[in-house]
């Protein structure tokens, strides 16, 4: 399998989901379906039904994120030296040209994106037109409304 590319924060988020589901979610959902058995006739029983397919749901993103885990490419943001190139982890500011608009967004994994933090994912079509582009230089972007563009104003690895 590919290594999946994560910074340390997002290595971390994900073993805590880990842990999470599987020293909590994991017994809770065990009480429920012991729970569900205990009321009797499994056939007609909808409490047994859900409880099985949180189970399943839950054993799924268990394995899901013990996988992405063991083929993890840990990279730490701080360490990078791209010469003030954006790469993964960097963290850029951007100009809109059009509304002259400024944003940030930290360049991340698909599993750590969030907008709403200001972290986008190197898959994205904007990580996509900024990797290897310096300070100054414009990308431009295939956005729904047409090409968009951004000039950018700094790259930083924090």
């Amino acid at each position: 399998m590919a290594k999946i590319p994560l910074t340390v924060i997002g290595t971390e988020k994900l073993r805590q989901e880990l842990h999470q589901l599987k020293s909590v979610e994991r017994q809770k959902v065990i009480a429920a379906i012991a729970e569900a058995r205990a009321q009797g006739d499994l056939s007609e029983n909808a409490e047994y039904d859900a409880a099985k397919e949180r189970q399943s749901f839950i054993e799924g993103r268990i394995a899901d994120v013990e996988s992405k885990l063991a083929n993890a490419q840990i990279i730490d943001p701080t360490l990078l030296d791209a010469d003030g190139r954006c790469v993964f982890g960097a963290t850029v500011d951007l100009q809109d040209l059009a509304s002259n608009g400024e944003v940030t967004y930290q360049i991340v994994g698909d599993d750590e994106a969030d907008i709403k933090e200001g972290k986008i994912s190197i898959s994205s079509p904007i990580a996509r037109a900024l990797i290897g582009k310096s300070a100054g230089d414009v990308a431009e972007v295939q956005a729904p409304g047409g090409i968009k563009e951004y000039e950018i104003l700094d790259v930083r690895y924090i």
